[in-house]
């Protein structure tokens, strides 16, 4: 059996019946799982309650770590669902290679990129996460385990794809790693002085740029608004190559009592963090620096304090978003909450291969709220209602309390992947969106 775990928001403590990668792998094969269904986690990096089987049991899935194979004359890795993206770097790294697509943490497992068909600061330009994976064995609760590409078994693959773990258990995967003449990045800061001064700009960075992301001062008020820093990269033709970056340097040992991260520390933060980039500058940064900022120190969600936090992540279609991005601002400062990271991003128009996957063309606006209870619940309320009614979507895997009409409005195709789940495999998150949703029409007939 495996320790019990909590995701990443802490927000609510881990659930279910824990059990480590072998002892699930033999409950499929002689077909003898929980009632209340399984769960396949990794590294727990997800913020809300995807990652959880309170009903069920869940599968610690980090010990098959293993890298099965790398070939660097093509840039073909293939590996167990439990490695983590960092050993994929450490691993290609000296051969000149680097995932085509990472988010915020390197400390996600393969498998858990796949399930949630992660995305990053260069989707313009590469896509999801999804469109770089060639192939995966996935173990189903009927005790097979299927190979599955964009050829063979194409419905399982597609749906297995941002579907959440909710397919069966990716046991291996194989991807395409993307070659570059360095890790390190050429890096531009660019000030801007209001949202409008950031749309302006941010096709024309895209088209110029392999990444792209803004950080956003949510404090900021009237022509202020939106006011933030856009920092833009391509990988230098010469550089670090052989060796990848070292863990945390420092690290939180204890949760703090309360949330350090209050309002008076966010405006002296964004004080000097708008300070610091006032002016447009070049400069070269390591990958870790410029894509994992905050791998750099070790749980440093306890900074939350005990109630954790809540992510919310949108994306808005482009001719909605100078409406709607604003209104979120405004909806933030009004209920008195602030976000210690805002992060602003340009989403293209290339499709995923996945059914379910959250990237769009668009915006995405991604915002940090400590965990008030109620008060924090009617904010994110909001915040989903704005980016509905604009057209848009909420982000599931950083999700912890969206409703279930939300969810439904985000993912019209949602009955696509419950036609393609494993009856055997259960998320609380799945529960209480499309579970739901079946069950209302009962209800309804019912009374």
């Amino acid at each position: 059996m495996s320790g019990a775990r909590q995701p990443f928001g802490r927000t609510f403590g881990a659930q279910g019946v824990a059990l480590d990668a072998g002892d699930a792998v033999r409950a499929l094969l002689e077909r003898k799982v929980n009632p209340g269904g399984l769960l396949a986690i990794g590294n727990m990096r997800s913020y809300g309650d995807t990652c959880m089987n309170s009903g069920g049991s869940v599968a610690d899935m980090r010990q098959m770590n293993r890298i099965i194979s790398f070939d660097p004359d093509t840039g073909l890795m293939t590996a167990e669902a439990g490695v983590l993206l960092s050993d994929i770097i450490a691993e290609a790294l000296p051969h000149g290679y680097f995932p085509a697509v990472v988010p915020g943490t390197q400390f996600v497992t393969l498998g858990g990129a796949i399930a949630n068909d992660v995305h990053g600061k260069n989707h313009h330009r590469r896509g999801t996460f999804g469109r770089h994976v060639t192939g995966f064995d996935l173990l189903r609760s009927d005790g097979a385990v299927t190979s599955c590409d964009a050829g063979a078994n194409a419905d399982l693959f597609r749906a297995t794809i941002g579907g959440m773990g909710l397919t069966g258990m990716i046991l291996r995967a194989t991807i395409q790693l993307m070659r570059v003449g360095s890790a390190d990045i050429d890096e531009t800061v660019t000030p801007f002085p209001s949202l409008d001064a950031f749309f302006d700009m941010a096709e024309a960075a895209d088209a110029e740029n392999e990444y792209a992301v803004a950080w956003v001062d949510q404090l900021a008020g009237g022509r202020n608004t939106g006011r933030g820093v856009l920092l833009t990269g391509n990988h230098a033709e010469v550089g670090e190559v052989g060796q990848a970056a070292s863990g945390p340097a420092f690290g939180v040992p204890v949760q703090p009592p309360v949330n350090v991260l209050n309002r008076p520390f966010l405006k002296a933060f964004n004080f000097a963090y708008r300070s610091a980039k006032s002016i447009r500058r070049r400069k070269r940064s390591s990958y870790s620096s410029f894509f994992f900022p905050l791998d750099g120190v070790r749980d440093w969600n306890r900074l939350y304090g005990p109630r954790g936090l809540h992510q919310h992540q949108s994306v808005i279609p482009g001719d909605a978003a100078r409406r709607a991005i604003p209104d979120m601002f405004s909806a933030a400062r009004r209920a008195g909450q602030g976000s210690f990271l805002t992060v602003l991003k340009r989403f293209g128009d290339i499709a995923s291969p996945g059914l379910l996957s959250f990237p769009r063309a668009g915006y995405t606006l991604t915002l940090d709220f400590p965990n008030h209870g109620a008060e924090t619940v009617r904010l994110l309320d909001e915040l989903d209602r704005i980016a509905v009614d604009a057209g848009g979507a909420v982000n599931p895997y950083k999700d912890a309390r969206m409703s279930a009409p939300t969810f439904a409005a985000s993912f019209p195709g949602w009955r696509d992947l419950e036609a393609q789940r494993d009856p055997a495999f259960m998320s609380d998150f799945w529960q209480r969106t499309a579970i739901e949703l079946d069950r209302e029409p009962m209800r309804q007939a019912a009374e």
